[in-house]
């Protein structure tokens, strides 16, 4: 079964209007034309009949299997299903890079879609030609461009459908804009992501080799490193590639190639130099599973409502959050104690002092006092700070100002002791006095028996919390003070703000930009410090001078330089006879920092005058996340206006994130991650199993992910193909809320593809042996049906054009499938039919031209979304005399032409299509499946002379169940229609009717039926109209529902109308029996 487009937008879960669903045969008509509805109640009313219906109809299927059973005498054994034969393996026979060797329709793989043949070689022709570069241009001299720095992807591993939806959207406008003429260049690269992929290598080290980063070196470590990311960089190339992205791969950079190496010790050097970077002993998040520091936005906040139990990495038992644990302090040299509370008992051993409110009466005595620490004997000074909540806990609040960023500040304040209790590794050092060498949170329930054994320890109680976690390894966050290098950010902010506000930079969804405007305005200093191996290691030198201690001091000297020897350059001038080594930061740049430098490091800065800098930068457009707008398109923006004075693009469209099918975030432990390729190609059930091995996933976290997909993907994932992937993600992307992903619904675009074939075949078979196409279309030859497919093809070229340009991805989609699937097959391609078998060779030939043009067009209005199979359709296409375009790529992209404009005569045919759906739905009502008898009855001159010349047409769309139509002027005897008609009225001035008298065996019990839906609809008219009557209801209700909740109304009011009518015949017929 094919879904029809409402199906597929159910498929969606997502709210969406019938009134934009089915209310609207041609809204594009500057119009609205309401479908009459079926005649049946509405949907919340037909149950109860339904299930009668159904009851009958078991009924009477068992009395006729039992009577079938009766007459044979000994039962036939069954026979088989038949098998269809499997199709032999696609062999491509296109050497690599050449243009495609098409294959006929008639070949097993072409008979039907198949994507696997269809998007074969294509893509290895387009790149060798070299139509992704800005020069293929049509015109190397057009000052229009368009280029998109593609957001590089981590090059960790697989891709996900979060690129696949980002490269879709991307690609698809990149190819919108080279249709139309623009010079465009699409920029590909990965992102070397330091924590992330020397995370994994780390942990595909120690599942391998049970080996550390530390038993290898720095040196070697990093070569391992390098050879990683040369075999998932090429992963990574080649699913974007078979998802059909058109990126100028000659361009494609590596955030730590060559050229963006240099352009990220260019930027950090002159940051230092202006005096926007600086080094700082301050408080940082520190991973203690990485052993690096992380910026807030690396960190997520759990919360817990209580009491919780969790899963500490480097723990194998679970560890307690959410406690607040309460104990005292002894006031030093007396009897006197106090009391306070704390979620993080082990941080008491970095004490250094006690806050009070200065109105809180119950310690105002022991202010300027001090408190003794019970296990390192250190006096804890007691301070008052308005700062303190005299409700929350105790009153009293204990101060760890070198592990919490609250206390950091009262810290700084009081002038209190910065006591590091804390290793890099977690563990305790020195200053933990007894405690030393134990894991923190071993030593979070050793704190408490201590307390208990010296009488200080008083009770704990359930807390809510927030529970700071490491967005890569889910580590507990520790702060610490550490020296690290800064990033001054307020001037930066501010400039980067100033640029939305005036408009030079635009960032869609409006929610985007208030959240990029919400977090500018409060943001603080950037941490780019990394303990680690892979990335950027900072180019600074701290010099050590003979007799000098090796150690870092708050007195140390640094030398900022782009390399080893510029520095010594640097220092020996600075120094003169001075004797003295080098030795650089064992640190490495944040990734963000040289992310940050992407849009104008790709083109070549800081050499201003490469000719892809000056010619395309800045860029026009960064899709992304909404997720990264903070970590990634904020410091873009930032950093290219401090260094080069421009914005690095002119518009930010931000996509939605893709969840599962239950709502959930993709995560690999969940097994909920799909990759693209295994929809592009399919995948059993059991080789998504086998992927979740390959991986670093633990056995429990493998168990919950194999359970996911035995009940997400049961039968596994069928093959979709590249187009139907687009397709679908692009109609999904309505700037809204998150996707909720359905592999249902691609693979009931797979099906659409398959419709497009057979559609395109059919008109390609209709097409006479050396058919060549008219360069213009006569207008005044064309017929009615014609006039109509032409205005619809002209207004759908005008609809996705307006969406495309306005970034509404998903409207532009249910335009074009509205236009192939609605209108092209279902209705013109049907009526073509008739014409091609009965009408006269003129008509023939005009014919043919427009399911050629409309093909044509249909064609390159579908590639930007779907390039593979409209590329493979196009090749197939006779050509214009003088038409040498190479690639349907490069072909003109569709824009609207006045001389296709047939507003009238689309709503001419309009009238006859709605008086085909009338027929169609009393067919189906009254169960006539062949040679039933149709009327139309008309009551003007107008309606008559709209519909009498559309009785072929009318005929051939209502097929087989009508073998005769007849059309009845306002001027004809009531004898003329026979009776015991179902009605449907059409409009004021038409009605169709449908013989049925044959097909009711009851004509009262029918009339009975027909008074219930009466009965119900007229229900449904007041309960409609009672909801729309309400107080609000017009200017409080979104448009969406009004519109749904009109369009109930409409339906109700149409179908009281028909069961009136019909009623009334039946009554007739009724009454004639009598008599």
């Amino acid at each position: 079964m094919l879904y029809s487009f409402p199906q597929i937008v159910s498929l969606h879960r997502r709210t969406f209007s019938p009134a934009l669903a089915t209310t609207v045969l041609r809204s594009r008509l500057g119009f609205f034309i309401t479908k009459r509805p079926k005649m049946t109640e509405p949907k919340s009313g037909r149950k109860e009949s339904n299930e009668k219906a159904r009851a009958e109809k078991a009924a009477k299927f068992a009395a006729k299997q039992a009577k079938l059973k009766q007459q044979t005498s000994t039962s036939q054994q069954p026979q088989p299903k038949k098998v269809p034969d499997a199709l032999p393996a696609f062999q491509d026979l296109t050497p690599l890079g050449h243009k495609k060797l098409l294959q006929s329709f008639d070949s097993p793989h072409f008979q039907a879609y198949s994507p696997q043949a269809v998007e074969s070689s294509w893509y290895a022709w387009w790149e060798k030609s070299g139509y992704f570069r800005p020069e293929s241009c049509s015109d190397v001299e057009s000052s229009a461009k368009f280029a998109i720095p593609l957001p590089p992807p981590n090059v960790t591993g697989a891709l996900h459908c979060g690129h696949a939806l980002a490269n879709s959207l991307q690609d698809t406008l990149i190819r919108w804009y080279r249709m139309r003429g623009f010079k465009t260049l699409w920029l590909p690269g990965c992102d070397h992501a330091g924590i992330s992929t020397q995370s994994v290598v780390e942990k595909a080290l120690w599942k391998k080799e049970k080996k550390t980063r530390l038993d290898l070196g720095r040196e070697q470590f990093t070569r391992l490193v390098w050879d990683w990311k040369d075999e998932y960089h090429q992963r990574i190339n080649n699913a974007q590639r078979l998802m059909g992205g058109s990126m100028d791969w000659s361009r494609e950079a590596f955030t730590m190639d060559e050229k963006l190496t240099a352009a990220t010790m260019e930027a950090f050097c002159r940051l230092y130099d202006e005096g926007y970077i600086y080094r700082s002993s301050r408080l940082v998040n520190w991973c203690t599973h990485l052993n690096t520091a992380l910026s807030t936005l690396e960190v997520e906040n759990k919360d817990i409502s209580g009491r919780t139990l969790l899963s500490v990495p480097g723990y194998e038992k679970k560890v307690e959050f959410g406690v607040l644990t309460f104990f005292k302090y002894p006031i030093d040299g007396t009897t006197e104690t106090i009391e306070v509370a704390t979620t993080r008992p082990e941080t008491m051993l970095g004490d250094s002092g006690i806050a009070v409110h200065p109105n809180d009466s119950r310690y105002a005595h022991l202010v300027g006092k001090f408190a003794r620490h019970p296990f390192t004997d250190r006096l804890l000074k007691i301070v008052q700070d308005t700062y303190v909540d005299p409700s929350f806990g105790t009153g009293a609040v204990k101060l760890t100002p070198a592990h919490d960023f609250n206390d950091y500040q009262l810290g700084q304040r009081h002038g209190l002791e910065f006591i590091n209790i804390l290793n890099e590794d977690g563990t305790l050092n020195g200053n933990a006095g007894q405690f030393q060498g134990q894991r923190r949170f071993d030593a979070r329930y050793h704190v408490v028996e201590e307390l208990t054994k010296q009488g200080l320890f008083v009770k704990k109680e359930s807390h809510a919390m927030k529970i700071p976690l490491c967005e890569k390894s889910k580590d507990v966050i520790e702060p610490m003070i550490k020296p690290q290098w800064w990033v001054q950010m307020k001037g930066m902010a501010e400039a980067a703000l100033e640029v939305v506000e005036r408009g030079k930079v635009t960032i869609s969804p409006e929610t985007a930009k208030k959240s990029y405007q919400h977090w500018l305005s409060s943001i603080n200093d950037w941490c780019v410090s990394r303990q680690l191996w892979w990335g950027h290691r900072i180019p600074a030198y701290r010099v050590i001078f003979d007799g000098e201690e090796a150690s870092e001091s708050a007195q140390s000297t640094w030398i900022i330089a782009k390399s080893p020897e510029e520095a010594l350059s640097k220092a020996e001038a600075k120094f003169g006879a001075k004797q003295f080594r080098l030795e650089q930061d064992p640190d490495c740049l944040d990734t963000w920092f040289s992310s940050g430098l992407w849009p104008m490091a790709t083109l070549g800065w800081p050499n201003t005058e490469n000719s892809d800098f000056k010619q395309f930068f800045p860029t026009s457009l960064l899709e992304t996340g909404w997720d990264i707008l903070f970590f990634w398109v904020s410091r873009m923006i930032m950093l290219s206006l401090k260094l080069t004075g421009e914005v690095p693009f002119t518009e930010v469209y931000c996509h939605s994130l893709i969840r599962d099918s239950e709502g959930r975030k993709m995560s690999k432990s969940l097994g909920n991650v799909i990759d693209p390729l295994d929809i592009i190609n399919g995948i059993d059930l059991e080789s998504l199993h086998a992927k979740l091995r390959v991986g670093n996933l633990q056995e429990e976290e493998i168990a919950r992910a194999t359970k996911y997909q035995k009940s997400a993907f049961p039968q596994g994932i069928p093959e979709c193909g590249a187009d139907a992937l687009r397709f679908t993600l692009l109609s999904y992307a309505t700037g809204g809320s998150d996707i909720s992903f359905d592999i249902k619904v691609m693979h009931a675009y797979r099906r659409f593809c398959n419709k497009i074939w057979q559609a395109s075949k059919y008109i390609l078979g209709r097409l006479p042996s050396g058919f060549v196409p008219n360069t213009s279309l006569d207008s005044s030859e064309l017929s009615l049906p014609e006039r109509w497919i032409l205005h619809c093809m002209n207004c759908a070229v005008k609809g996705v054009n307006e969406a495309l340009a306005t970034r509404e991805f998903s409207k532009s989609t249910k335009i074009i499938y509205q236009f192939f699937y609605d209108e092209l097959c279902d209705v013109f391609i049907e009526n073509s039919k008739a014409i091609l078998s009965d009408g006269t060779p003129q008509e023939q030939a005009s014919v043919q031209q427009t399911l050629y043009q409309t093909l044509d067009v249909a064609l390159r209005l579908l590639h930007p979304v779907m390039p593979f199979i409209s590329e493979e359709l196009w090749q197939r296409l006779p050509r214009r005399q003088g038409d040498i375009t190479p690639t349907v790529m490069l072909a003109p992209y569709p824009v609207f032409d006045t001389s296709l404009d047939f507003p009238a005569d689309a709503l001419n045919y309009e009238l006859g299509l709605r008086c085909v759906q009338g027929i169609r739905s009393l067919v189906s009502e009254f169960n006539v499946r062949t040679n039933g008898c149709a009327f139309i009855k008309t009551s003007t001159a107008d309606s008559y002379a709209s519909v009498e010349p559309q009785m072929p047409a009318i005929k051939a769309l209502c097929k087989k169940a009508i073998s005769e139509l007849k059309v009845i002027g306002p001027d004809a005897v009531g004898s003329s229609i026979p009776k015991g008609c179902a009605i449907f009225v059409i409009s004021a001035d038409i009605v169709v009717m449908v013989e049925v008298v044959a097909s009711i065996t009851d004509i009262d019990a029918e009339i009975i039926k027909l008074r219930s839906k009466l009965q119900k609809s007229r229900g449904t008219i007041e309960r409609q109209q009672e909801l729309m009557a309400h107080e609000g209801f017009e200017e409080k209700v979104s448009d969406v529902v009004r519109s749904a909740e009109k369009k109930k109304l409409a339906d109700a009011e149409a179908a009281t109308e028909n069961y009136e009518r019909t009623i009334e015949e039946f009554e007739k017929l009724s009454l004639a029996g009598a008599d």
